[in-house]
């Protein structure tokens, strides 16, 4: 392969840096986390909601990505691929780290002024968190990132209608009404 200075590396597509990391360019590999690491932190912290456990998660997924990126094939986007990466860490994680929760008393318990909002907003996320992963998986792409359905079943290997359906029950555990005019912005 001719050489490229770093200037031009960084104008390469992923595909052509993935080509080039595969065959063991580690500057291509690098500009490649460098170009998707917040994306993938992002995800992972919409995951677990813990900036520590993101940064654990994405340190994972890069580690997972080094060892895995001569398995994209290219049928989709490089980055629907490493959304799919990031979620199976970010889900191997979990099943690692679970802790049981500790059960509450009837105590009464007195809630400072202001903070009574914030309780109810991570009273919230904690019911997204409890979704089954089908479910949150699709949630999170399509509500946390804005991606279409369209996008999120090539992610998560599934038919569109299915990411509808997961979307919809997560909804529908939720409490949240939905609009039977909802747009799947394909």
């Amino acid at each position: 392969m001719p050489r490229h200075t770093d200037k031009m590396m960084q104008n390469l597509d992923d595909n052509q840096l993935v080509a080039r990391a595969c065959a063991g360019d580690s500057r291509a590999f690098e500009i490649l986390v460098e170009r998707h690491y917040d994306r993938m932190f992002r995800m992972a912290f919409k995951w677990c909601r813990n900036r520590e456990s993101a940064e654990d998660i994405t340190q994972n997924a890069c580690i997972k990505l080094a060892r895995a990126i001569s398995s994209f094939k290219g049928r989709a986007a490089f980055t629907s691929w490493l959304y799919r990466l990031v979620i199976n860490t970010a889900i191997d994680w979990q099943r690692q780290n679970v802790k049981p929760t500790e059960e509450l008393g009837d105590e009464t318990v007195a809630v400072p002024a202001g903070v009574e909002e914030k309780m109810i907003a991570e009273e919230g996320l904690a019911k997204v968190m409890a979704l089954p992963e089908k479910e949150k998986t699709a949630l999170l792409l399509v509500l946390g990132e804005g991606l279409s359905h369209k996008e999120v079943a090539v992610i998560m290997e599934c038919k569109e209608s299915t990411v509808s359906w997961y979307i919809f029950e997560a909804r529908k555990k939720l409490g949240v009404k939905t609009d039977k005019k909802e747009r799947h912005h394909g």
